[in-house]
C-alpha cells in the first residue's frame, strides 16, 4: 500500500487477525451458556483491522501509540468480556486475537520508547507508563489464559480471584506484613547492613582482617538458608529476633564485599592528590573514598532488600508464632487455599519492588555525580 509502512508487530497480528475469522466463534456454546455473539467478535476484528492500519499510516508516532493503546485494550476488554462466565469454552480464535492484541499493545509500548519528549515531567510519565503497560499484559494474558483455558484454580488462580482475596483479607495481610516486614526484615537489614558496612571500614583499616575475614565471608555467603534457619530459631526463639537473625546472616557479607570492593575503586591519581593536601587516612576516606565506593555500597543495599525478605520469608517456615508471610504461605498450602497463597506473593513481591524502588531512588539522590546516574537523566 502506498504511503504505508507497516511493523512486523502489526504484519503477524494481521495473521493472527485472519486465522481468528475462519476459527470463529470465539467460545463455545454450553448447554447452560448463551450462543457466542458474533457481533463482538466483529467489532474486534474492526478495531484490531483499524489498529493494524492506523500504525501503518505516516502520523507522529505519539498518536499512533495513543490510537494503538485505546483499541488493544479495548479490543482486550471485549474478549474478557465474551469469556466472563464461561471459563474452558475458549477456542482458537479466542487465543488468536489475544495474540493479535498483544502483538500491537508491543507495537504501543515500541512507538513510546521511541518519543524523546523534552518536558521533564512527560520523560518521567513516559518512563513510568512503559513498565506499566508491560506489567498490566503480563495480568491480562494469566487472567485470560486461565479463564479460557480453563486450568484448575488449584494449579493456577486468575489474578482476579487473586485481588478479591487480596480485597477480602487486608486485616490477615496487615499482620503478617508488621510481623515479617516491618519487625524482622527491617530489624535484620539495618543490623547486617550496618555491620557490614563498619567491618568493611575496618578490614580496609587493617590488612589482617581483611585478609582473614573476606574468604570467611565467602564461605558463609553459600551456607544453605535452610540450614541456618533452624539454628537460629533454636537460638533466638520463635519470634521475630531469631527471623532478624537470618536476615542479619544474609545481609552482611554482601554489604562487606561490596564495600570493601568500593574502597578500592578511587585512583591512586586521586589518593596522591589526597596527599598532597596533607589529608589523614579518616579525611582521605571521607571525601574520597567512601563518594568512590558509593555506587558499590548503594548496590549491595539493593541486593540485600530482595535477600532480606526471601530470608525472612524462608525463616518463618521453620518455627513462628502464629503470623507472618511465611507461616501463611505454608499453613495455606497445607490447606489448599492457592488464592491466599498467591495473595501473599503478591504482597511480598510489592513490598520488595517498593523497598528497592525507595533505595534506588536514594541512590539517584546521592550519587547524582556519577556517569550512570547522568547517563539516565540526559
Amino acid at each position: 500500500m502506498s504511503g504505508f509502512k507497516f511493523s512486523w508487530q502489526a504484519i503477524a497480528a494481521a495473521v493472527l487477525l485472519i486465522g481468528a475469522l475462519f476459527t470463529l466463534p470465539i467460545v463455545e456454546a454450553g448447554a447452560d451458556a448463551p450462543a457466542p455473539s458474533l457481533l463482538i467478535a466483529a467489532t474486534i476484528a474492526a478495531l484490531l483491522f483499524c489498529a493494524i492500519v492506523f500504525d501503518g499510516s505516516r502520523l507522529a508516532a505519539g498518536v499512533r501509540a495513543c490510537f494503538l493503546f485505546v483499541a488493544a485494550h479495548l479490543a482486550v476488554f471485549m474478549l474478557m468480556s465474551e469469556i466472563a462466565g464461561k471459563n474452558g469454552s475458549a477456542r482458537a480464535a479466542f487465543f488468536l486475537l489475544l495474540a493479535a492484541c498483544w502483538l500491537l499493545a508491543w507495537r504501543c509500548v515500541t512507538l513510546l520508547s521511541s518519543l524523546r519528549p523534552a518536558n521533564r515531567t512527560a520523560k518521567t510519565a513516559l518512563r513510568l507508563l512503559i513498565p506499566a503497560i508491560f506489567g498490566a499484559w503480563i495480568l491480562i494474558i494469566w487472567e485470560a489464559v486461565t479463564r479460557g483455558a480453563g486450568i484448575p484454580f488449584i494449579l493456577l488462580p486468575p489474578p482476579s480471584a487473586i485481588g478479591a482475596r487480596i480485597a477480602n483479607s487486608l486485616p490477615v495481610l496487615a499482620a503478617d506484613v508488621n510481623q515479617t516486614i516491618f519487625k524482622a526484615v527491617i530489624a535484620g537489614y539495618v543490623l547486617g547492613c550496618g555491620a557490614g558496612f563498619v567491618t568493611a571500614i575496618l578490614a580496609d583499616r587493617i590488612s589482617f582482617l581483611r585478609k582473614g575475614l573476606l574468604p570467611i565471608g565467602n564461605m558463609v555467603s553459600a551456607l544453605p538458608i535452610i540450614g541456618v534457619a533452624p539454628i537460629m530459631v533454636m537460638w533466638f526463639g520463635f519470634g521475630w529476633e531469631s527471623k532478624a537473625a537470618v536476615v542479619v546472616i544474609m545481609t552482611f557479607f554482601p554489604m562487606l564485599v561490596n564495600t570493601v570492593a568500593g574502597l578500592q575503586a578511587s585512583g591512586h591519581m586521586e589518593r596522591d592528590l589526597m596527599r598532597t593536601y596533607a589529608s589523614n587516612y579518616w579525611q582521605t576516606l571521607l571525601k574520597l573514598r567512601l563518594p568512590a565506593a558509593a555506587p558499590f555500597i548503594f548496590n549491595a543495599l539493593k541486593i540485600n532488600s530482595t535477600l532480606a525478605l526471601i530470608g525472612a520469608i524462608v525463616a518463618e517456615f521453620f518455627g513462628t508464632p502464629v503470623v507472618g508471610m511465611g507461616f501463611r504461605i505454608s499453613t495455606e498450602v497445607g490447606r489448599m487455599n492457592i488464592d491466599m497463597v498467591w495473595a501473599e506473593i503478591a504482597v511480598a513481591a510489592l513490598a520488595g519492588s517498593v523497598f528497592y524502588g525507595v533505595i534506588a531512588l536514594v541512590e539517584r539522590a546521592a550519587t547524582f555525580w556519577h556517569p550512570s546516574v547522568r547517563g539516565g537523566r540526559a
